[in-house]
């Protein structure tokens, strides 16, 4: 099908920087708008329960990732899909208008990103390992790098008020081996409760979670999803495939939910989402890991 020519405009304009008021502010870039809500929103859940500010970044807009449609009318409803699921969390979330399939680590971009984080006044921010199956996953993670140092340089993008103090970089996790395996730096446990929070917002997600987004097709969702009338079904098959994920991620890094809950604790860990820090950006000690995860005590 033809794009259309006019894609959705979103979130571009300059805002002047947010305002320390003694909670965190956290920004997780993602791709796409699923990304950072499928990486990061049991934590992102967590960091809002607790007064924390979170913002979820959809780096393109989606407009080619659905096998019925694209263009501008896809755009805006993955755009109303990934607020519809951020207000349920009590988030932010922000998508940027540069076209699925087409992002690059221009200057452009870069400054776009460094514009973002600045804005935020983001203490830590999240985004792809730039290594990743799909280009706009592995540009977004060379983006946010190439951002981490330039958002401190006075005169880089001098329009936006530059930091003082360098965020914490950390990338989301994934499968990638090469050229070296995800190596998780902290682990947060996602309790029953959160985790069904984190799916009833991933259920606005209708395009991707139900519809299978790029790779789907009407075979898929008529064999395998339940019909949209049959909400019940479909939340609990939705369910399904994300207590798997979770515990998934739970298991395989078991040693690293020890690590940060402790033998007894950690055996109740059914869920967990991880991080990997970042050698660009801040390099915190273990106890200013925590103050950024407060969620150990």
């Amino acid at each position: 099908m033809l794009r259309f020519l006019l894609t959705l405009l979103v979130t571009t304009t300059l805002l002047p920087a947010a305002e320390p008021d003694g909670k965190l502010r956290i920004v997780v870039f993602g791709a796409h708008p699923d990304d950072a809500e499928y990486k990061a929103g049991g934590s992102a859940i967590k960091w809002a329960k607790l007064g924390h500010h979170v913002k979820l970044c959809s780096v393109t807009n989606g407009d080619i990732g659905h096998w019925r449609n694209a263009g501008g009318e896809l755009a805006q409803r993955r755009n109303a899909e990934a607020k519809a699921c951020a207000a349920k969390w009590g988030v932010t979330s922000q998508v940027l208008d540069i076209h699925d399939g087409e992002l690059l680590p221009s200057l452009e971009n870069r400054k776009l990103i460094t514009k973002v984080i600045r804005e935020w006044n983001a203490d830590l921010v999240i985004s792809h390992r730039p290594w990743d199956y799909h280009p706009d996953h592995r540009y977004v993670g060379v983006l946010v790098q190439d951002a981490a140092f330039m958002v401190t340089v006075p005169f880089f993008c001098p329009d936006v008020p530059f930091m003082k103090k360098n965020p914490v970089f950390m990338y989301s996790s994934d499968g990638f081996q090469k050229p070296y395996p995800f190596t998780p730096s902290i682990a947060v446990a996602i309790s029953e409760e959160e985790m069904a929070q984190k799916i009833d917002g991933l259920h606005e997600l209708t395009s991707q979670a139900y519809e299978g987004g790029a790779s789907g097709s009407a075979e898929h969702v008529e064999k395998n999803v339940p019909p949209a009338d049959n909400e019940p079904a479909r939340r609990a098959w939705l369910q399904r495939r994300w207590h798997l994920r979770q515990s998934g991620e739970a298991n395989r890094y078991r040693a690293e939910v020890i690590k940060w809950y402790g033998d007894t604790r950690s055996q109740a860990v059914k869920f967990a989402e991880t991080f990997e820090l970042c050698e660009y950006g801040r390099r915190p000690s273990e106890s200013e890991l925590k103050d950024l995860f407060p969620f150990f005590d």
